[in-house]
């Protein structure tokens, strides 16, 4: 088959060779062909026929008024879903090779007849004007620490114009975790863009009372005197800036966790360090913006704003208090008082007569609970009948090896094994934990009966226990090599 290319070079040696049969001979085509294309004038792709025929006959003809009636009735409707429902209608007419047929059909329907698909306009950005931020899940990128699953997300903020972004970790999409991760960007960033935008935030809202929640969302943006702008719900696109950043992040920190070799810390601090470390890599080739950007924005306020919520919640007399549905255990002597429960994005505080009483981590979702056994365990001891259907009793085995200490004592004496349990947890109370655990440890460990007065004793000569890092090894028996080789030097002579 003779090329445009063919046709070019025919074309430029018809003006300088003497013949046609020269010209045709050195563009690599027989002379005849060279004149038809001469006399033409044009490229072999400008002669050819559009190919407008079916070679075949369509199968879905007898069915496509049909078809094209239920997708405009009902535009979302998939070819797949389409082809398979005419299986079940007729079958044995239509076979699954021709799938690809209606396929090509319907899109070209679409194209063509179809209804309208949303545009996007893409926008102008000014420098300092607005910043964008959202929440992402981080669970895809398979990040552990010590080894250990570590479940989290992203408060991602973005300035529109230059790009530059930062981002802090969270674990909901509470108003806390929103508050606090904004914060961090403006002064890390060092001033505030007059608009923030962010998507209709209906997580959030559903944390809290809509109401509430506004007035507090207000109060933080008053207090750095920014703009707040929120799409439509289903809208993501809406705050785009930020989504697709949410994308191009992740795909940078996976390239960056397989050139680390490795997507395990040891803490989470380490990982933090990595995280930040990496956004300052994204942003260094942003700073000429960045500075036209700065220039603009509006100057930070003398100080953070509070981000955690107060709430006055009543010690019921199971000595715990109620936080978002959460159960929490407070200190005894507090049942029947009204405390003050300062909710962060990760701690719960109590606060009783303007004086701190405990933190304790922030529980998830909801129907949860956090029972301290320090707080009860005066009175398990008294009551010991109450610890074997006690609601929360899992969150009184400090460790799995407390636990394995309460199996033991039940298998030797079920009537007796809540009691001489709650008496080792309430050395560990009085003591130490980590000593008791440790002598909890050495009893397992030699199959010994686990009893408070062997776990005592061990607590108390600490130095008898054997460390978790020791390791013993034999001493090598050299002699068993000499015995070994004369043996196979007798086994050679009797051969």
């Amino acid at each position: 088959m003779v090329t445009d290319h063919q046709v070019r070079r025919l074309m430029s040696l018809v003006k300088t060779e003497s013949t046609l049969a020269i010209a045709a001979a050195k563009a690599g085509m027989d002379e005849k062909t060279a004149r038809k294309y001469r006399r033409f004038g044009k490229l072999p792709n400008e002669c050819r026929l559009e190919h407008t025929w079916r070679t075949r006959p369509n199968p879905f003809d007898a069915v496509w008024d049909e078809i094209a009636a239920r997708m405009k009735a009902n535009p979302g409707l998939e070819a797949k879903t389409l082809f398979e429902d005419l299986q079940r209608r007729f079958p044995g007419e239509f076979q699954d090779g021709q799938l690809r047929t209606l396929q090509r059909r319907i899109k070209h329907w679409r194209a063509t007849e179809g209804p309208d698909k949303e545009i996007f306009f893409a926008q102008v950005h000014k420098p300092g004007e607005q910043g964008a931020s959202d929440f992402t899940h981080m669970t895809s990128l398979a990040i552990t620490l010590a080894g250990q699953p570590f479940e989290h997300m992203l408060y991602h903020f973005v300035l529109t114009y230059s790009n530059w972004e930062t981002g802090s970790i969270c674990f909901s999409e509470c108003f806390e975790s929103l508050s606090e991760g904004l914060q961090n960007a403006l002064w890390e960033l060092g001033g505030v863009p007059k608009q923030h935008r962010t998507d209709c935030l209906s997580a959030a809202v559903k944390l809290e009372n809509p109401e509430e929640f506004t007035r507090r969302y207000e109060s933080l943006l008053a207090h750095y005197s920014v703009r707040g702008i929120h799409g439509q719900p289903s809208h993501g696109n809406e705050n785009g800036d930020v989504e697709q950043r949410h994308r191009r992040f992740k795909e940078a920190l996976d390239q960056a966790l397989l050139l680390r070799g490795s997507r395990d810390f040891e803490n989470r601090r380490a990982y933090q360090t990595f995280l930040t470390a990496l956004f300052a890599q994204l942003n260094a080739g942003r700073k000429v913006r960045l500075q036209q950007e700065i220039a603009t924005l509006g100057k930070l306020p003398l100080g953070r704003l509070e981000t955690a919520r107060k709430l006055d919640v009543s010690v019921s007399a199971y000595s715990t208090i109620r936080v978002r549905n959460n159960t929490y255990s407070v200190p005894a002597r507090l049942i029947g008082e009204t405390v003050e429960a300062r909710l962060g994005s990760e701690t719960v505080e109590v606060w009783y007569g303007q004086r701190h009483i405990d933190t304790m981590p922030r529980l998830r979702g909801e129907g949860r609970h956090c029972i301290r056994y320090r707080h009860v365990i005066d009175w398990l001891v008294r009551k010991p009948g109450a610890f074997a259907n006690y609601r929360f009793r899992e969150d009184l085995f400090p460790t799995s090896r407390f636990r394995m200490a309460y199996d033991q004592m039940s298998a030797h004496c079920a009537s007796k094994a809540s009691r001489s349990y709650l008496a080792v947890l309430h050395l560990a109370a009085r003591e130490s934990e980590v000593g008791v655990d440790d002598a909890l440890r050495h009893l397992l460990d030699h199959e010994e009966p686990i009893t408070l007065e062997a776990v005592k004793a061990l607590v108390c000569s600490a130095g008898q226990i054997a460390p978790v890092t020791a390791i013993c090894v034999a001493a090598v028996d050299l002699a068993a090599y000499d015995t070994l080789l004369s043996t196979v030097g007798e086994t050679e002579a009797a051969r």
